[in-house]
């Protein structure tokens, strides 16, 4: 038996290359490789003296050649192919150990000459084809595997679900790889076509996923920016399927919201959400926007919690407190919580720019929803200089409220989150509802999309809201405009919707 080895990863290497040696295995290898083989002390003969031929255009080609996929190719049933090889003096490679150039690591360093250096050409083309020819060769592409292969070995149990077992993890390698390398000339090209891809690496099982009877993982796309690529779980215990859901959507609105700004989230929509002069106002203020659902909820903090604020915080159950930072003291207290999970993160940093949703046989894929809204003032009286950042305010937490949604506001924190309704007067009517003590007069009211009717500025007036926002483009928006003006209140359109699904 023959085995080729050439893996830019060498861990474990020198158990593999030991382990074959011992049962007989004849071992070829490459560069680096060859080296490291021999330091272990253990025999090889260089990919030259199987090529016939010397490495050139620095290392650019070195295992492509007949005599290396000659030998990993022919089938060992097919009696032509038999004939063809042993024709042309070409011998058999049994096994075939290969991974990849780290072509994601020279991403990182922005130099393009060296990353075009990462691209593997003889790495993925042996992997194929030995994948390929999985019944007659294995394939082994992940140093994990090393072990169990050479158990193996010694019994000569080499099934075909093993085997099929290690062509899927050869093929979904070669697949992701060339994932990362698409992406890379989409961004210099700009443009797309009709093939896109998105490589995920596996990082966890999880316990299950929206239910107990849902099996879940958790995957990173590796190529990707975004706020959860290197968060830093600092207390607590691992992080659920929802916790995961849902903290992506509060860390985003907490970053739009910019500074000082707090997020309360439970299932997929904010339930307090505030704007305060430091970090303790602005949990204070979001606190005090629905003291009842936050308990048990997620709350984002863009800004460093100090130990006054984790004070406050440790009052009620939390599932996550997040945050730019914590403070020493700040963790002291807030570590004595068992179950609350403490995660850094870094809201500086930039988010994804698309927004996919998998269906059942479908893909959607969309650009987030980041264009700037417009400030039309529509109505004869124009909003007041003070309600302004409160205007944008409202529209900015609207937007991450599934629809139909409204969202009333007052002095940079929610009043009032109305979310998930198939009418938008229910979502309105839900608010007062759900919050029958809470004073509205003088409120700001946001929508995420037009008012088919003027039901909504009827209701709103009712409560003492005296300015709405809101995307406007109904048919019928000059019965809202109307109607506002009737009661004196002013309404600003933004020309542009906002609807969560």
């Amino acid at each position: 038996m023959r085995a080729l080895i050439s893996v830019t990863d060498k861990k474990n290497i020198g158990m593999l290359a030991k382990g074959l040696s011992d049962f007989g295995v004849e071992i070829v290898s490459t560069g680096g490789t060859y080296k490291k083989i021999r330091e272990c002390g253990i025999d090889a003969i260089e990919i030259e003296e199987i090529t016939n031929f010397p490495e050139i255009l620095d290392g650019r080609v070195k295992t492509l050649s007949p005599y290396v996929h000659g030998g990993i190719l022919y089938k060992r049933n097919d009696q032509n192919h038999k004939n063809t090889v042993k024709k042309n003096n070409i011998k058999d490679i049994d096994i075939v150990v290969v991974n990849l150039y780290k072509f994601e690591e020279a991403l990182k360093t922005n130099d393009s000459d060296n990353i075009i250096e990462n691209i593997d050409i003889g790495g993925p083309t042996l992997i194929r084809s030995a994948a390929k020819n999985h019944k007659d060769v294995i394939i082994l592409t992940d140093p994990n595997d090393y072990e169990e292969f050479l158990q193996r070995l010694n019994t000569q149990n080499f099934d075909i679900e093993y085997k099929r077992y290690l062509a899927m993890k050869a093929y979904s390698l070669t697949a992701y790889y060339d994932s990362v390398i698409s992406r890379y000339f989409k961004d210099l090209s700009k443009k797309d076509c009709q093939y896109k891809t998105y490589g995920l690496r596996k990082i966890e099982d999880l316990r299950y996923g929206e239910n107990p009877s849902q099996k879940a993982a958790l995957y990173e796309d590796t190529y990707a920016k975004g706020l959860l690529k290197d968060i830093e779980i600092l207390h607590g215990k691992s992080m659920s399927f929802n916790n995961y859901n849902d903290l992506n959507v509060a860390l985003e609105l907490s970053k739009e919201l910019g500074e000082n700004s707090c997020v309360a989230l439970k299932h997929q929509s904010p339930c307090g959400v505030a704007i305060g002069e430091d970090v303790y106002d602005a949990y204070k203020k979001a606190y005090e926007a629905d003291s009842l659902s936050i308990f048990g909820g997620i709350v984002v903090i863009n800004g460093i919690i100090d130990e006054k604020t984790a004070s406050k915080m440790s009052e009620i159950f939390l599932e996550i407190i997040a945050a730019n930072d914590f403070t020493k003291e700040a963790l002291e207290v807030l570590e004595r919580k068992k179950n609350v999970r403490l995660i850094k993160v870094d809201l500086s940093k930039d988010t994804t720019t698309e927004d996919v949703k998998y269906l059942d046989g479908k893909v959607l894929v969309q650009d987030k929803d980041k264009k700037e809204d417009d400030f039309e003032v529509v109505t004869k009286k124009s909003p007041e200089k003070s309600c302004i950042s409160d205007l944008k305010f409202a529209m900015t937490v609207v937007k991450y409220v599934k629809s139909n949604a409204i969202v009333i506001v007052k002095d940079g924190k929610t009043l009032g989150v109305g979310c998930g309704q198939t009418s938008r007067i229910w979502a309105l009517e839900s608010i007062k509802n759900n919050h029958p003590d809470v004073d509205f007069t003088d409120s700001i009211m946001s929508s995420d999309a037009f008012f088919p009717f003027d039901d909504c500025v009827e209701y709103a007036h009712k409560i003492g809201v005296k300015s709405i926002i809101q995307p406007g483009g109904s048919i019928r928006d000059k019965d809202s405009i109307d109607k506002c003006n009737e009661y004196g209140i002013s309404m600003v359109f933004t020309n542009n919707r906002h609807f969560r699904h």
